[in-house]
C-alpha cells in the first residue's frame, strides 16, 4: 500500500496535467477528437494503477483538496456571471433546459427498459439512469442509500458509485468526438473573412495570455474565498428545508450575487480574465485528482448486464446530443459546443462539460453563449429538475408494486 499525503497528491495531480498536455500535443487521435488534457492524463494513470493492483500494489491519494477545488471552480463561474449578459441568453437557456429534461426522461426510460429486458430489478435501471449519469456521485450516493433502506435493493450504493464513475469517464471521452462530427456541418466563426473576429472571454480559451498583478490576484482570491465561506454557510442554513441545495449551487449563487452587487454599487468590477485563470486551474486540478483516483476495478467488477446498460446509455447520450441538442440549439457552431458540453454533464458532471467545451474552443474558436448557458443549467437547474423527474418515475404504479 502506497499512500500519498496532501503534498504528494498535489504533485501527482500536477504531473497528470503535464502528462495530459504532452499526450494531447503529440497524439493526433487525442488532438483530433478534442479529448480534454486532464481526461487523457488521468485515464493513463488510472490504467497504470489498475495494472499495479494486479501485483498487489495499491496507491491511495489524499482527496481532501478535491472538494475545495470543485467549489472554487463554481465560485469563479458565479463571479463570471454578469446578469446583464444572462438576460440576453434567457431564451437559449430555456430551450437548452428543455433538451436537458428530455434527456433525463430518456435516460430513465432506457435504464428501466433495459433492466427489465435483462431480468434485473427495474430500480437498478433507474439507478443507472439520470440518478447517477446526470446526477453524478453525490446524487447517486444519496439515492443509493434510499434504494437500499426503503426498497431493499442490495449493493445499491456500490452500484451507484460505479455507474457514476463510468459516466464521468465516458462524459469526458465522447464530447470531443461528437463536437468534431457536428462542426464539419457548420460554419466556424472566424473562417468568414467578412466577419469581424471576436476576442474570447472567460473560460472560452483558457490558454490565452492574461495580464495579472499580485494585488489583483489577491483581490480575486478574496472574492473566491468569500464565495466559498458564504456558500457553505448558506448551505448549512438550508439543510433539512424544502430549499436544500447542493453546496456547489450555493457557492455559485453567492458568486453571482457578489459580482453583480459590487458592480451595481460601483464598488468593484470583477477582473474576468483573472477569474477565469483561477477557475481553470481549479477545474484542471479537480479533474486530474478525480480521474487519477478512479478505481477502474470497480467498473470491471460490474456485472455484464449493468455494463451493457451503461454502454447503451453512453450511445444514447451521443445520439441525443447529435440529433436533438444540436438541432434545437440552432445547428450552428455554438450548438456544436453546447452538444459537447451536454455530453459532459449528461453523463458526468458540469466540470467535465466545461473541460469538453474548452477542448473544442481551444481548437476551433470561442463560443460565448455555450459558456453562458451550460454552467447555468448544469449548476442551477439540473439537480432540481432531476429530482422532480426521479420522483415522478418512482410515483408510477410500476414502482409502487416493487
Amino acid at each position: 500500500m502506497i499512500e500519498l499525503d496532501f503534498y504528494g497528491t498535489l504533485v501527482a495531480a500536477s504531473l497528470v496535467l503535464l502528462l495530459g498536455r504532452g499526450l494531447v500535443t503529440r497524439v493526433g487521435f487525442l488532438r483530433s477528437y478534442n479529448i480534454p488534457e486532464p481526461v487523457a492524463g488521468g485515464l493513463v494513470v488510472a490504467v497504470l494503477l489498475l495494472i499495479l493492483r494486479t501485483f498487489d500494489i495499491e496507491v491511495r491519494f489524499d482527496t481532501s483538496l478535491q472538494t475545495p477545488l470543485m467549489l472554487a471552480f463554481f465560485a469563479t463561474i458565479g463571479l463570471s456571471a454578469d446578469l446583464a449578459s444572462l438576460k440576453k441568453g434567457g431564451r437559449v437557456v430555456g430551450v437548452f433546459l428543455l433538451a436537458v429534461i428530455g434527456l433525463l426522461v430518456v435516460q430513465n426510460a432506457m435504464g428501466i427498459g433495459l433492466a427489465t429486458l435483462l431480468g434485473l430489478d427495474p430500480l437498478m435501471g433507474l439507478l443507472t439512469g439520470s440518478i447517477t449519469l446526470a446526477g453524478g456521485h453525490g446524487t447517486g450516493a444519496a439515492w443509493g442509500a434510499v434504494f437500499s433502506e426503503k426498497y431493499g435493493l442490495a449493493s445499491a450504493s456500490e452500484l451507484a458509485l460505479a455507474s457514476a464513475t463510468f459516466g464521468l469517464v465516458l462524459g469526458g471521452l465522447i464530447g470531443g468526438p461528437v463536437a468534431r462530427l457536428l462542426i464539419k456541418r457548420v460554419q466556424v466563426p472566424g473562417c468568414n473573412p467578412q466577419q469581424a473576429p471576436r476576442l474570447p472571454r472567460g473560460f472560452e480559451q483558457p490558454n490565452k495570455e492574461r495580464s495579472i498583478t499580485p494585488f489583483s490576484f489577491v483581490e480575486t482570491l478574496a472574492l473566491i474565498a468569500v464565495s466559498l465561506l458564504a456558500g457553505n454557510l448558506l448551505n448549512g442554513l438550508l439543510q433539512g428545508t424544502a430549499f436544500e441545495l447542493p453546496t456547489f449551487v450555493c457557492v455559485l449563487f453567492v458568486g453571482v450575487v457578489l459580482r453583480n452587487s459590487l458592480s451595481a454599487l460601483g464598488l468593484y468590477q470583477v477582473f474576468e480574465r483573472e477569474v477565469s485563470v483561477l477557475g481553470n486551474v481549479s477545474l484542471s486540478l479537480f479533474l486530474a485528482i478525480a480521474l487519477m483516483s478512479l478505481k477502474l476495478w470497480d467498473l470491471a467488477a460490474l456485472a455484464l448486464p449493468i455494463f451493457i446498460i451503461l454502454a447503451v446509455q453512453a450511445l444514447v447520450m451521443a445520439l441525443f446530443a447529435i440529433f436533438v441538442t444540436f438541432r434545437v440549439m440552432g445547428s450552428n457552431y455554438d450548438a456544436a459546443v453546447l452538444a459537447a458540453g451536454h455530453c459532459g454533464f449528461g453523463l458526468g458532471a458540469t466540470p467535465t462539460a466545461i473541460a469538453n467545451m474548452q477542448a473544442v474552443t481551444q481548437r476551433y474558436g470561442p463560443s460565448q453563449i455555450a459558456f453562458l448557458v451550460v454552467p447555468m443549467v448544469g449548476a442551477f437547474f439540473i439537480d432540481i429538475v432531476n429530482v422532480i423527474v426521479i420522483k415522478l418515475y418512482l410515483a408510477l404504479p410500476f414502482f409502487a408494486a416493487v
